[in-house]
């Protein structure tokens, strides 16, 4: 957390520190260029970047199901000890009725996320509105089967609100040190956090996609380089993975896809 004034400024669990504000003009590094994925589009109204949450697409899914499968099959062969050996037994009562089905409702939205998560969650920042249009995908732990909660809900924030944070978090046996980058949004009059998204994986991506965007809404996409490697269309199932071939395709809906791709009209307000 920090202090401006009489305003607490919140940070989520991990907070390291921020990167440049985005009136500040980057310092471009060269290997930059060579980011892989590349922005997925960019022309003189709006620049879209990708982000996916999960690095690894299937893994959980090829490994939890046979998990939930398990588990399924432990508490059925539990259940069935109770019919016919009554209540009498206090311990397997306890096991059977508590620890398997909070141990798969644990592990189910897993499960389901890495079947239901969008092959790409792109960011769209439109430099003529000086808005960031996030691709954000909600879900919820606890109500799995819920339709409200989980799904693509699209928001579009002000530029100016946006700050790009670093959390570093050590996690033995999966390298060690993890660098996340996260994108908080603020409420300009309270300085209170009213979103915060998760922006890429690793430090090194973070920083040049956050260089890269705000080459873009400062001045334009003259300012950006001539990337090495080719714009990805995600919606394309070519080269993709089987997982990601059947994850659902990028929609955003018709009225925030127009607003995000176009310059304000005449007498229309950011």
């Amino acid at each position: 957390m920090k202090r401006e004034g009489k305003i607490l400024w919140e940070r989520a669990l991990g907070w390291s520190h921020d990167l440049p504000a985005v009136d500040s003009v980057p310092e471009w590094r060269k290997v930059w260029a060579s980011i892989k994925p590349a922005p997925n589009y960019f022309d003189n109204v709006y620049l879209e970047l990708p982000r996916n949450t999960i690095i690894l697409r299937g893994v959980v899914f090829l490994l939890g199901l046979p998990g939930l499968l398990f588990v399924l099959g432990i508490t059925l062969y539990f259940y069935w000890n109770l019919l016919n050996d009554g209540w009498q037994r206090d311990w397997l009562i306890n096991i059977s009725v508590l620890f398997p089905p909070a141990f798969l409702w644990a592990l189910a939205p897993y499960v389901r996320l890495d079947l239901v998560m969008p092959r790409d969650e792109p960011i769209r920042f439109n430099r003529l509105r000086q808005k960031i249009y996030i691709y954000e995908f909600k879900h919820d732990r606890i109500f799995i089967f819920s339709r409200k909660r989980w799904g693509v809900k699209p928001v579009a924030y002000n530029w100016d609100d946006v700050t790009a944070e670093v959390y570093r978090v050590y996690a033995p046996g999966h390298g060690g040190l993890i660098e996340n980058v996260m994108l908080s949004v603020r409420n300009p009059q309270t300085n209170e956090v009213i979103d915060r998204v998760f922006f890429a994986h690793d430090l090194y991506r973070g920083e040049a996609y956050w260089a890269i965007a705000r080459l873009f809404m400062q001045q334009g996409p003259e300012a950006l380089p001539k990337f090495v490697h080719p714009p990805r269309d995600w919606n394309d199932d070519d080269g993709l993975s089987h997982m990601h071939c059947l994850a659902p395709k990028v929609l955003w809906p018709e009225d925030i896809d127009r607003e995000s791709r176009t310059a304000p009209s005449e007498g229309e307000t950011r």
